[in-house]
């Protein structure tokens, strides 16, 4: 059974498709148009007749106007390659409902409309999971990592219930291996809090060199958005475990805020000078609103 999605929720994302700017290179036939020349029903071009060419497929109309054989050409439907890399690190954890959870209902809502697209999913986890987490982690991981054909959709739900978050992020190492193995580009869709100390743009620059078109979604819990503690606190990081004591009152709130608008701003002015559709929401956002308006809004799907 699937908790990720609501079954109403399944069946209006039936009813969309993911939009990609630039055609499918796969090899593999799916839904999308490339500029590779086939034999499907979408007419493309002519070319010159070559002898042993089939001649079913000669354009007797040319023929009888110019006197030439002429072989009519038909673009081929290819599938999309569509990456999802998913923030499994261990601040994912943090907020009520927590990032993760919010990422991973993403990730099954857009996984779920390219399988019905007949489009390729590979799910990035990163972290790379601990060896502590049993073998049970990492073959979800694996199953994750290709996805095809609407029957694979509830295995597919099931895997991404099954995962976890921890350790410590490592964004751009994990995007920059991404776009490194990937045989085509394709879409990518990164979920993430985008806190990485380290920063993010050296592995979203890797995706976009490679050529993909990229979706990022940025996942920040309500209490990150607008703090309700007040008092002397001791902050503590989840993932490096440093601890850092403050004073923590109204003041405070309001520069903490405007340092989260201000982050946010930069992440949008970065994403959006580089052709990088970019999304940024909290973890209590409304599933549906996120995905049937705001993602059909700026044409990730129609």
């Amino acid at each position: 059974m699937n908790a990720l999605l609501t079954p109403e929720l399944l069946r209006r994302l039936e009813q969309v498709q993911l939009l990609a700017a630039r055609r499918a290179k796969s090899s593999l036939k799916g839904e999308r148009r490339s500029r590779a020349r086939g034999l499907s029903v979408e007419f493309a071009d002519h070319r010159n007749y070559v002898l042993g060419d089939d001649l079913r497929y000669l354009d007797w109309n040319l023929f009888g106007r110019l006197d030439r054989l002429f072989l009519k050409l038909y673009e081929e439907e290819r599938e999309l390659p569509v990456r999802i890399f998913l923030d499994a690190s261990e601040s994912m954890n943090f907020g009520a409902p927590t990032k993760f959870d919010f990422a991973r209902q993403i990730a099954a809502a857009i996984g779920y409309v390219a399988v019905c697209g007949f489009d390729r999913v590979s799910v990035n986890v990163f972290p790379e999971a601990a060896t502590t987490t049993g073998n049970s982690e990492l073959a979800y991981r694996n199953a994750l990592r290709s996805v095809r054909g609407k029957k694979s959709a509830m295995q597919f739900f099931q895997n991404l219930s099954a995962l976890s978050a921890s350790g410590i992020a490592d964004f751009n190492g994990s995007l920059k291996r991404g776009a490194m193995e990937a045989r085509q580009a394709g879409v990518a869709i990164v979920l993430s809090d985008f806190l990485d100390p380290a920063g993010y743009e050296p592995g979203l620059n890797a995706l976009i060199g490679r050529g993909f078109q990229i979706n990022a979604v940025q996942i920040l819990a309500p209490e990150e958005l607008t703090p309700t503690t007040f008092g002397d606190l001791r902050l503590v990081d989840s993932e490096s475990g440093s601890e850092t004591e403050v004073t923590f009152g109204k003041y405070r709130l309001s520069a903490y805020q405007q340092s989260v608008a201000n982050y946010i701003q930069r992440l949008s002015e970065f994403a959006k000078g580089r052709g990088i559709r970019f999304f940024s929401v909290s973890s209590a956002t409304d599933l549906g609103d996120l995905l049937l308006k705001q993602l059909r809004a700026s044409e990730v799907w129609g």
